[in-house]
């Protein structure tokens, strides 16, 4: 794995500004592989052995993502939306399973790890990369069971929803009486007010 500095700059260049997310993402996922024993997850020998849960959809997400090269559409990166600075890194090799917890205590302590900078954000991001890992996170040893829908891989199960006919991939489905049924129809969707429509150009085609 490249140094701290050196994925951090490529953490934000990706991400699109330094912020001190970046810093708390990259430093989560050095320890996190560290853990779980990948030194080189983006290596073509290590890359389908990590599976990486995180818990909040913010700046960190982007550099975790970045710096261990797991992605939505590989299913190496799952998304659990706890709202919780935190993410769990797996080794589906070992079975070995970390949650890395970015702590509260961190950004009390932020004034005294970098006393000489003036400017939250800025004396956040200095102090994030002061900190040891002991006072920047909180590490649990943890269990996820994974079953053979969530791996990664080619698709290993569909079903068709009973009440709308749309093809449900990976057990997503919901069984109602008896019978499959897509999420949106089972629990109501995220969307309202759907409607098919056409639009200028709907048949054009890159070749």
């Amino acid at each position: 794995m490249e140094n701290f500095e050196t994925l951090l700059k490529g953490s934000a260049e990706s991400h699109g500004h330094l912020c001190p997310g970046q810093v708390v993402g990259v430093r989560m996922s050095i320890l996190g592989c560290k853990l779980i024993g990948l030194n080189d997850p983006k290596a073509p020998d290590q890359i389908k052995k990590i599976i990486i849960y995180v818990e909040i959809d913010r700046c960190a997400t982007d550099a975790i993502a970045y710096v261990t090269g797991v992605k939505l559409g590989r299913r190496s990166l799952k998304f659990v939306d706890y709202g919780i600075m935190a993410a769990t890194f797996v080794n589906l090799e070992t079975g070995k399973a970390y949650r890395v917890v970015s702590t509260e205590e961190s950004r009390d302590l932020v004034p005294s790890y970098a006393p000489e900078i003036t400017g939250k954000g800025q004396q956040q991001l200095e102090a994030y990369k002061r900190m040891p890992d002991s006072v920047l996170f909180r590490v649990q040893e943890v269990q996820v069971p994974i079953g053979e829908s969530d791996l990664p891989g080619p698709t290993r199960h569909k079903a068709i929803c009973a009440r709308c006919g749309q093809v449900v991939r990976d057990k997503r489905e919901v069984i109602v009486e008896g019978v499959p049924v897509c999420q949106p129809c089972a629990r109501g969707p995220y969307f309202s007010s759907a409607r098919e429509i056409t639009w200028p150009d709907m048949n054009w085609a890159p070749a």
